[in-house]
């Protein structure tokens, strides 16, 4: 036998290297074949319940970083949740309808007009159920826990038929309306937009100044050569000009240059008459703008006049103070042309093209117009001005082209009735980080009505049916019944039934003398299915409602946190949420978006086969995700570090343990020595603020506290010299059991704690621990303890620590004058002031032992020599004697047991005790 086998050098079969990309999944399958949520649940059959519902991301492509930040944190709230005696359900959900489907399908060469409605929304459907598929193997591969057997998603039947039944209730609470007004209007989707689909994007645009001749001045202008000026940034609007809206508040001079007259807004005229170049203008007339109403001008080039009207829309910021009026083509404009029944022309197709209304421009698309209405007022005589700047212009976020305002008949929810009961609720919900509540607060104070109806093919079809005469139907019995069908047969019935097939039996309405109905071909706003959850999923699984927590991007406050609380509080009276969360959106290091025009995308699939998805967790565990956070792969490298450090500190500690039975030879906390007892408070110290910040949802405190734990109180601290205790010491010695009493329970502690961040890594360390529970998440988070009447001991200890702190310092000055190599080699000598020799001398501790030297002296008198610090003088040099051969420190007693020879007193005391055999017959080497 040697002398290094009478060591008890740590061992376990815990791999230094966690080969993640290979161990994750064969942990994901365990999970699944031992029923591991399915089994947690069970467990807190009976216990308060803890709902976080999930808003559904939409079925198209593999997951980005993005969504695995949002899936992620979502996982790790239910995982501590679970943990801490809530009956936490975690379904996961799709939004399965939409333009981008439809996008989809047409990459691929589908072509929606040769086929028929009915096949090709099985295409659609088909799509979106693969891309579900390929997401949720995506979300699983992160080991986000929950019931993926039986997710939500917007196209099941059960889910669309009660979504219909929320349109329902809204229309007979009288919250559903139709009517023709000026929406956000894509051609390049060919469809209505609803604010929350709408994104800004800077553009250039034409800037023009137009003269309008006076036709009809009420005796007050002369029509022979007066003009009204307008200013627009939209030419192509021209055409359907039919009035001039000025503020009855405002002053108008009328002013004469060279053989013109113009009326301009007095306070703007010196802005205007300088961009327009005027040198030499005379004010001849002052009118207010309650004069100016019901005049008339001429059209620029149609042989039609345009009314002068009063509206308050009307502002000085910028322009002329005469507003261009096409209530067609905008909100003030469509509610001005209202009051003075102005015809409510579209001379804009579908498609963004003019139809034969606009004579001249029959088929030109809106933008490329810009330009030949530009001429064509040059050509009259009637362009004052053209310019051109850069400005912040609505973009449809699917498509990414601009978006026109176009007057359509569409489906409207109108939200004045209950708006001020919504933001009654607002009021009642917690919000992460607090400015949200702020943010939602101001969008549904502002928002107009939402317009729900599509004209798309792939989505919910309105419900609605119309009679002969036009009147459409929507009532109890007709909801009733068509949810009933979509229930069976999915909402693809609408269109593979006629509309008799879809109404009760025997049903009859006034306004259809035949017999004969129609039915509405337009769809519903995917923001109507996804807001509809509350009902679909909290409520129709029997889940608790309201739910505790949405979390979601921080755009979904215009998006599924307002579509959500709008149709529950229509519906529900009540906000179907407790708290909201935000987060921030995935930037590259440099702070820019991620898209692959720029080449700085990445993919978790990929990040996952190379370092595996607890780098990944980790890495949002990390970051403060309530505003924008970066991502690279340099980041990610970074934080394998860091996981790193966190497996083999744990490493270590297992390696420690393997021969400690916890019940057999656990030592209480009474008995433990001073120092484990201080490292037994730090680590419940540690506990309850962890449990604190994940309370509190703050997830990067949580990994701050653990890491600083491990690395500062840990690593570089009492599992530095505890090898002197546990390679050292006896096996069963009480100074070892006490160690391995308190590296065990932070084994057990910080196992649990990360469960929620690093469950694949904690699930293999549970696996060398002794405790009754199969799999960690099936443990509850640990008890903070042992934190009541120990602030005396913790205000010594910190004392020490700041002590150990200038040691170091020397220790480090000793090496570099190479007065020692290693600190065993150091001998100290500490010349204390008042404040360091009370502590030392009350603190019962091996210092020689916590500071790693082998020798430590404290002296009585003055200092000879050595560096100064605010409490003590501390001298170092190197140790007298020889290095022991078991545990290298340099003594003066090595070879005092002569069968012995190479050890210390200490350590022959201790081999002579354990080992008097090998004594007898002597070591080898």
């Amino acid at each position: 036998m040697k002398i290094k086998e009478t060591l008890n050098l740590g061992k376990t079969e815990f791999p230094m290297r966690g080969n993640l990309p290979v161990r994750e999944a064969e942990w994901e399958q365990s999970w699944d074949e031992n029923h591991v949520y399915e089994e947690r649940l069970k467990l807190n059959e009976g216990k308060p319940h803890f709902v976080l519902h999930d808003g559904p991301p939409f079925a198209n492509g593999n997951i980005h970083m993005g969504h695995a930040l949002n899936k992620i944190s979502k996982d790790i709230i239910v995982r501590y949740k679970s943990m801490s005696g809530y009956y936490a359900p975690y379904v996961p959900g799709w939004d399965t309808h939409g333009l981008p489907i439809e996008q989809q399908l047409a990459k691929k060469g589908v072509k929606r007009k040769e086929i028929s409605l009915a096949e090709y929304r099985e295409m659609c459907r088909d799509f979106a159920m693969n891309e579900v598929e390929k997401q949720k193997k995506d979300f699983k591969r992160l080991g986000v826990s929950g019931d993926w057997e039986h997710p939500y998603i917007t196209l099941q039947p059960e889910y669309e038929a009660e979504e219909i039944r929320v349109f329902g209730e809204m229309y007979q609470k009288g919250y559903i309306y139709k009517g023709k007004k000026p929406v956000y209007w894509s051609p390049s989707s060919e469809s209505t937009l609803a604010e929350a689909e709408i994104e800004y994007k800077d553009v250039k645009s034409a800037s023009i100044y137009v003269a309008f001749k006076v036709v009809d001045g009420k005796g007050l202008l002369d029509p022979a050569d007066t003009y009204f000026v307008i200013w627009t940034t939209t030419p192509w609007t021209i055409p359907s000009n039919r009035g001039i809206s000025v503020n009855p508040d405002f002053e108008y001079s009328v002013v004469q240059v060279e053989d013109r007259k113009y009326v301009i807004a007095t306070e703007r005229l010196h802005v205007v008459a300088e961009t327009l170049g005027w040198e030499h203008y005379e004010t001849v007339k002052r009118l207010k703008g309650t004069d100016l109403e019901y005049m008339t001008a001429k059209h620029p080039f149609y042989d039609r006049t345009s009314l002068v009207m009063n509206g308050y829309h009307v502002t000085l910021d910028d322009g002329t103070g005469l507003v261009h009026t096409s209530p067609g083509h905008g909100a003030d404009d469509f509610i001005v042309g209202q009051k003075y029944d102005l015809p409510i022309d579209v001379e804009i197709d579908e498609t963004g093209h003019f139809n034969e209304d606009a004579p001249g421009f029959t088929g030109l698309f809106y933008d490329d117009a810009n330009k030949v209405v530009t001429k064509r007022l040059e050509e009259v005589g009637a362009l004052l001005k053209l310019s051109f700047f850069t400005h912040s212009y609505p973009h449809d976020w699917r498509t990414k082209k601009p978006v026109i305002f176009r007057a359509t008949t569409q489906w409207f929810a109108s939200i004045d009735p209950f708006r001020q009961q919504i933001l009654d609720q607002i009021d009642q919900v917690k919000f992460l980080p607090d400015w949200g509540k702020t943010r939602l607060y101001n969008m549904i104070r502002d928002r107009g009505d939402w317009v729900i109806s599509r004209q798309r093919a792939w989505g919910v079809p309105l419900p609605i049916f119309y009679a002969e005469d036009g009147t459409p139907i929507i009532t109890e019995e007709t909801i009733a019944h068509v949810a009933n069908i979509f229930e069976k047969e999915g909402s693809n019935a609408w269109v593979k039934h006629s509309a008799q097939e879809l109404l009760p039996a025997g049903f009859t309405h006034p306004g259809s003398p035949n017999g004969e109905f129609t039915k509405e071909k337009d769809i519903m706003d995917v923001w109507f299915d996804s807001g509809s959850s509350h009902t679909s999923v909290l409520k129709q699984r029997g889940l608790s409602f309201p739910a505790d927590v949405y979390l979601e991007g921080s755009d979904q406050y215009r998006g599924w946190f307002n579509s959500s609380i709008i149709t529950s509080v229509a519906v529900n009276g009540v906000a179907p949420y407790k708290q909201l969360i935000s987060q921030g959106f995935v930037l590259d290091d440099q702070g820019h978006k991620m898209s692959k025009s720029l080449g700085n995308i990445i993919a978790p699939n990929d990040v996952i086969k190379q370092m595996g998805a607890e780098i990944i967790r980790l890495w949002v565990a990390s970051v403060d995700a309530s505003s924008d956070v970066a991502v690279s792969m340099d980041i990610l490298r970074q934080v394998s570090e860091s996981y790193r450090k966190i497996r083999n500190t744990m490493r270590f500690m297992l390696a420690n343990t393997t021969d400690f039975e916890p019940i057999k030879n656990k030592v209480s906390f009474e008995n433990l020595r001073s120092v484990d007892k201080y490292a037994e408070v730090k680590l419940n110290q540690v506990v309850a603020a962890a449990l604190k910040s994940y309370e509190e949802y703050n997830f990067n405190d949580v990994y701050k506290k653990i890491t600083d734990f491990l690395t500062n109180d840990l690593s570089a601290f009492y599992l530095d010299f505890a090898k002197d205790v546990l390679y050292i010491e006896a096996k069963d010695s009480f100074e070892r059991r006490a160690m391995q009493t308190v590296m065990y329970d932070i084994l057990v502690k910080l196992t649990k704690l990360l469960t929620p961040i690093l469950p694949h890594t904690t699930e293999e360390i549970w696996g060398f621990l002794k405790e009754p529970e199969k799999m960690v998440q099936l443990a509850e988070m640990p008890v903070a303890e042992h934190l009541q009447d120990t602030a005396p001991l913790m205000e010594k200890w910190a004392t020490f620590m700041d002590f150990r702190d200038d040691v170091l310092k020397s220790l480090e000055v000793a090496r570099n004058e190479k007065i020692i190599g290693k600190s065993f080699e150091a001998k100290l000598t500490v010349y204390p002031k008042p404040v360091v020799r009370d502590l030392l001398e009350s603190l019962d501790a091996n210092f020689q032992q916590i500071l790693i030297v082998s020798q430590f002296e404290i002296a009585s008198t003055e200092p000879a020599g050595g560096h100064e610090y605010a409490n003590e003088t501390i001298l170092v040099e190197h140790a007298a004697g020889e290095v022991c051969q078991r545990c290298r420190m340099t003594t003066t007693d090595v070879g005092s047991n002569p069968q012995l020879p190479t050890l210390c007193a200490r350590c022959a005391r201790i081999v002579t005790e354990n080992f008097p055999e090998e004594v007898e017959k002597g070591f080898e080497g």
